[in-house]
């Protein structure tokens, strides 16, 4: 699986590592995607989606 939303395209993300004596080494950071069932042109389909885009839909169907 990778790691990619399928709705807002978000990916992981890389960078430094700094320990308190300044040293880098590289991370990264690992985007929250969970496998939720979505209706796509009248179909359901599965799809990866991180949280923040499942947080938005959520509160736009409340609303």
């Amino acid at each position: 699986m990778s790691r990619v939303c399928s709705i807002c395209s978000k990916k992981v993300v890389t960078g430094n590592k700094v320990s308190h004596s300044n040293r880098k080494s590289t991370r990264t950071w690992n985007v929250n995607v969970q496998k939720v069932k979505l209706i796509k042109d009248g179909k359901p389909v599965n799809a990866y989606v991180c949280t923040r885009c499942l947080r938005t839909m959520h509160k736009a169907e409340r609303a």
